[in-house]
């Protein structure tokens, strides 16, 4: 199989190759494709070097499959043309994911919405994946009818520049700044740009996407979205508000026996998910699980995942494994 990841030299880039070496996918020759600056150099995998390709050069390959992590503006004008030479694009941008025409999927809830004639897929907002993953199984059982969201997002979320910026803070060095504050020991409530209605980008990601991906336009969704000085993956505290009745110990072990879910629930043992254990790892982490007892029918939670791996890389791996799967690609 003749893959092209494009963005390969990026941070989710790289982790896409890794994931593919992890799950053997089964990548017969692998274009990669970065920005001038970067072509003509090479990218190891699979035990060898591959040279860096242009995104002319790419599309004229017609690979079977491209991985795409490079932007949304690369991905609108590029992604056409690839599916045009008959190229599957999974892509990993804002571009298509609100498209109607275009499917927004996570392995583990939405799998059979892809079909035959989909050539290009979209991957969802790192913070919406590992919501969705622990949400999903919740709302088939009981009903989500209102979701509140805080997130406390790493800043790999913002790319190379940002772990710069936090790393150089710590030594006291002087930095290019990526945020409009310092990062270092700070809590930044803004991800993404601000909207009209005063909620940023991000936050209203969440809300549009968790309802295409579960399918329920009847689940209403509010968050806010900060940005906190850790590197190793998302974390978000959840309400949520069923429309029937539960028991904790039945929450416990659904998400116990949901795919793609680690349940970390004994607080008597200090155990509960943290990015600092999540990173690296492909599962979404549940744990803090309670009883809001201010309104009838609501859960606490709090959900942590490496927003690179299944915030990312690892989901679209997995779209792709979906496709070799229903023979969409061929091995």
């Amino acid at each position: 199989m003749r893959i092209a990841v494009v963005g390969a030299t990026g941070m989710v880039g790289q982790i896409i190759l890794k994931v593919l070496a992890e799950r053997s996918f089964p990548v017969t020759e692998l274009i990669p494709v970065a920005s001038s600056r970067s072509v003509g150099k090479t990218v190891t995998f699979g035990g060898r070097d591959w040279t860096i390709k242009s995104l002319e050069d790419a599309v004229a390959a017609a690979p079977d499959l491209a991985l795409f992590s490079a932007g949304g503006n690369t991905s609108l004008e590029w992604a056409p043309k690839f599916a045009a030479v008959g190229t599957r694009v999974v892509d990993n941008s804002s571009a298509w994911r609100m498209d109607p025409t275009k499917k927004l999927v996570v392995p583990e809830i939405n799998a059979d919405v892809l079909t035959q004639e989909d050539m290009i897929i979209a991957n969802p907002n790192c913070s919406t994946i590992q919501l969705v993953v622990a949400l999903n199984p919740l709302h088939q059982a009981y009903g989500a009818k209102r979701v509140l969201v805080s997130t406390y997002q790493s800043v790999t979320g913002t790319g190379k520049a940002a772990v710069d910026q936090l790393e150089g803070e710590r030594v006291g060095e002087d930095v290019d700044m990526v945020y409009p504050y310092k990062i270092d020991r700070n809590c930044i409530p803004h991800c993404d740009i601000f909207l009209d209605n005063d909620y940023t980008k991000e936050e209203m990601k969440m809300t549009q996407e968790t309802v295409k991906i579960i399918g329920d336009e009847g689940i209403k969704l509010a968050a806010t979205a900060v940005r906190v000085p850790v590197q190793g993956g998302h974390s978000e505290s959840v309400n949520v508000e069923f429309e029937r009745p539960f028991d904790i110990a039945d929450v416990k072990k659904l998400l116990s026996e949901t795919d793609g879910v680690t349940l970390q629930d004994q607080p008597e043992f200090n155990t509960y998910p943290m990015p600092l254990m999540a990173e690296g790892k492909d599962d979404v982490f549940v744990g803090r699980l309670r009883r809001d007892f201010t309104t009838e029918n609501a859960l606490n939670m709090w959900v942590v995942s490496d927003n690179l791996r299944k915030g990312a890389a690892t989901n679209t791996v997995q779209i792709a494994e979906v496709l070799l799967k229903k023979g969409f690609v061929k091995n």
